[in-house]
């Protein structure tokens, strides 16, 4: 893998070599025979999905990092040749994984947002990165991979070069169905700078959805970072009564930001059937003031000492709005042949009926119903017993992160529960 005339597609060859034969540990990202177990359960349960859809970060956390570790013993670049061997080396890890991902998925689309990790920095694709500006290339290097691997042809191949190029979004309007998919760049929401650019995927969002609206198209969000809460940081640094202020409550977006994207959603009640987000690794939601609900797709990687998961959603064919969705995980503590049925969300929640408006009920009576919440909080690490278990102290943090608030409301919240 270091050599610099080994191509993408001999990567799989060399994996194959490895004596590593078992899933990612906790603590760890995502390895090759733990992406060939998520690929095939998906491929075995894919049945006549029309979409697959990732939240984003498939690239794995720090890889320039361990990149320049290697070739200089430091973290950092020494020159613009350390810098474009690094970028060599992250467009071939990241032909590698799609061509992976498109084997699975046949020739259905593959809907996509960006992560934090789809970049050259590791801080998302047009992070104002100081040292030898290394995200500046990062959306015009892989425009035409994402095109052709993941959207597989299936969006006007113009306006996706012109959109994901300059932000890292774009617009997909499936033949055949009366959807429109909008995959976001909100982790530039999460960053200072690039105002320029973040106006314009505001205005751009505002018109695909006042589009939409007029055409009675339906929408499905995609994001990676979602607005509200960061509840990992936040419960890590409470004090030890669970209680934060504002130094400790942490929140993923900058406020300006969450502002104007609930501002926009306000103005087209209706049209959103499903919004989907990853970034913080766990089985959580996010109901917003609008009435819609984000979901928050579990994470393959185990990383945060999570189990990998994944989702499989049902839907209404008249509203496309979501009415179910199956669970399924790798335990990782017994290395299983493969991941196996974890939940229904109907049948461990009895729940019938749409499922945002589903989640939206539940919300107020997890603070009431200690079995229901011994539920959620149960499925929240994907069936990992972690060692950073929600607890009864922790659990108001939780359970406030579920309403997207400001950070002063979201600190009343956990401070009065």
């Amino acid at each position: 893998m270091t050599k610099g005339s080994t191509q993408a597609g001999e990567w799989a060859a060399i994996f194959e070599t490895s004596s590593i034969k078992t899933a990612s540990a906790w603590g760890k990202d995502t390895n090759y025979p733990l992406l060939l177990l998520t690929l095939s359960s998906i491929r075995q349960n894919l049945e006549a999905s029309p979409l697959l859809i990732y939240t984003g970060d498939l690239l794995g956390h720090g890889i320039p990092q361990y990149f320049y570790g290697h070739i200089n013993g430091s973290q950092l670049p020494r020159d613009l040749a350390d810098v474009a061997a690094m970028k060599a080396f992250t467009d071939k890890a990241l032909a590698f994984v799609m061509g992976q991902v498109r084997g699975a998925a046949g020739n259905i689309p593959v809907m996509f947002a960006v992560g934090n990790g789809d970049s050259y920095s590791g801080y998302g694709p047009n992070h104002p990165d100081s040292s030898f500006n290394q995200d500046s290339t990062f959306l015009p290097d892989t425009v035409e991979l994402f095109y052709s691997k993941f959207l597989n042809g299936s969006v006007d191949h113009q306006a996706f070069i012109t959109t994901f190029t300059s932000g890292g979004y774009y617009s997909a309007e499936p033949p055949g169905t009366n959807l429109m998919v909008l995959g976001l760049n909100t982790i530039l929401f999460a960053l200072p700078g690039n105002t320029g650019i973040i106006a314009d995927e505001f205005a751009w969002l505002d018109s695909r959805l006042a589009s939409a609206q007029a055409a009675g198209k339906k929408v499905w969000l995609l994001m990676h970072a979602p607005p509200g809460a960061d509840i990992g940081t936040t419960t890590s640094h409470a004090d030890s009564n669970g209680h934060i202020d504002a130094t400790t409550a942490a929140m993923i977006w900058l406020p300006d930001y969450q502002t104007n994207f609930l501002r926009i959603l306000a103005k087209y009640p209706g049209v959103i059937s499903l919004t989907l987000a990853g970034h913080t690794h766990m089985d959580e939601y996010r109901t917003l003031p609008s009435g819609d609900v984000i979901e928050i797709t579990p994470a393959i990687s185990p990383c945060f000492t999570n189990d990998p998961a994944f989702k499989i959603f049902s839907f209404s064919q008249e509203t496309l709005k979501p009415t179910d969705y199956s669970s399924f995980n790798y335990d990782l503590a017994t290395n299983p042949g493969q991941f196996d049925s974890y939940y229904t969300f109907s049948t461990a929640y009895s729940r019938q009926g749409l499922l945002g408006p589903s989640l939206a009920q539940l919300a107020p009576e997890f603070a009431t119903d200690n079995a229901k919440q011994a539920i959620y909080r149960g499925l929240y690490f994907s069936g990992h017993n972690s060692p950073n278990p929600i607890t009864d102290t922790n659990w108001p943090i939780h359970w406030c992160g579920i309403g997207i608030k400001t950070q002063l409301e979201f600190i009343d919240c956990v401070n009065s529960y």
